[in-house]
């Protein structure tokens, strides 16, 4: 029974370690240009759009 509550404890850190995360969203966030050989589709185009909106909303930046 021991070793049954301490590999659960040792998986639970672990797996709990890798959500902490030392940056956010502004960090990473770049805006999204599609590729020459992309097909771009209007639902393709609305989400790139859509993504490309919220970076300057939420990280104040210019795309």
């Amino acid at each position: 029974m021991k070793w049954i509550a301490s590999n659960l404890l040792a998986s639970t850190l672990v797996f709990a370690s890798g959500c902490v995360s030392s940056g956010n969203y502004c960090d990473v966030a770049r805006p999204v240009r599609p590729s020459v050989d992309d097909r771009l589709t209007e639902g393709t185009a609305r989400q790139i759009l859509a993504e490309n909106e919220k970076v300057p909303k939420l990280c104040g930046v210019r795309p």
